[in-house]
């Protein structure tokens, strides 16, 4: 997919606030921030009205949501290309990310998403995680997700401050790369691993992170990022080229290289998926066939309907 600027990046929720503040001080696009919390949130941005409930669920959130869409659409009139940062383990992200991209698409914007799932011990966050990503992806041109589920099966050493920050760092590379490197469409997964001296050990991890979520034959397109010091050898990035090349089809492993200063070395990975993923049995009922399954059109929410019966939130 092309990216056409001038760029908006849609923070939605804590997290997502907090990557498209990073992701503007890095490439300078223009920001705004989507959220139900005021803390979330600075002049200028959208404030989801949900007083006088407290600890709101995500599907009221998404019905106050609906009324703040015109200010969202305003928003993203000016711009070709929308980028969107949501954590679906959030109550905001999961509500708010589904209804602004298909705004967005709406709109005829190209629309990119990066979609932040739950731990697997977060139970009671990974169905609605799993139809939030569907309803995503149905409104975006492609759509990366990043699980720090998986980064933590791979190292469970890792606090989960620290599966914070790798997957973070990640994304922000991945976004300032935006300009040099072509993404294919629907679905991607970001796979990294922790910072190590040793670039191939880098890529194993990362593989093995990738293969916590999708199977190899699922595999369509792989696109590498090689961070680390100019002292790393290019035998070393021809050797974990071709590492990639032998374990995929070499006619679907594309490279894209940068290197940044210090002494620590990582790879990250987007590998364009096709077929079942892990996050499809977040939703319980994703097995049926979608021409059996009669869905709305609108995502989920609490709306008052005018009955009087009592509903907890």
């Amino acid at each position: 997919m092309d990216f056409v600027e001038p760029v908006l990046l849609v923070g939605i929720g804590g997290a997502g606030s907090r990557l498209a503040v990073q992701a503007h001080q890095l490439i300078g696009a223009d920001y705004v921030s989507i959220s139900h919390d005021s803390n979330d949130l600075d002049s200028g941005d959208i404030k989801v009205h949900t007083q006088p409930y407290v600890n709101t669920s995500a599907y009221l959130i998404r019905a106050h949501a609906q009324k703040s869409m015109d200010k969202i659409r305003g928003k993203i009139s000016d711009y070709s290309t929308v980028i969107i940062l949501a954590n679906l383990a959030g109550r905001a992200g999961s509500a708010i990310s589904p209804l602004v991209a298909s705004a967005a698409k709406e709109e005829g914007k190209t629309v990119l998403s990066f979609a932040i799932m739950p731990f697997r011990f977060e139970k009671e966050r990974l169905f609605l995680s799993g139809i939030s990503l569907k309803r995503l992806r149905a409104g975006s041109d492609a759509t990366i997700v990043v699980d720090n589920d998986a980064l933590l099966e791979s190292n469970p050493d890792l606090t989960l401050k620290k599966c914070y920050e790798i997957t973070n760092h990640a994304i922000m590379y991945v976004i300032n790369s935006l300009g040099s490197s072509t993404l294919a469409g629907d679905v991607s997964i970001l796979s990294t691993s922790k910072d190590v001296k040793d670039i191939e050990v880098s890529l194993r991890d990362s593989i093995k992170m990738l293969y916590e979520d999708a199977p190899p034959s699922s595999v369509k397109k792989t696109v590498l990022y090689v961070f680390g010091t100019n002292n790393v050898s290019v035998g070393k990035i021809s050797s974990i080229t071709n590492t990639l090349s032998g374990i995929f089809n070499e006619n679907n492993t594309s490279v894209s290289l940068a290197t940044t200063q210090g002494d620590k070395t990582q790879v990250v990975m987007v590998t364009t998926v096709q077929g079942s993923l892990k996050f499809d049995s977040y939703d319980p009922l994703g097995i049926i066939p979608q021409e059996n399954v009669l869905d709305w059109d609108v995502p989920e929410s609490s709306i008052k309907t005018g009955i009087e019966l009592y509903q907890l939130e």
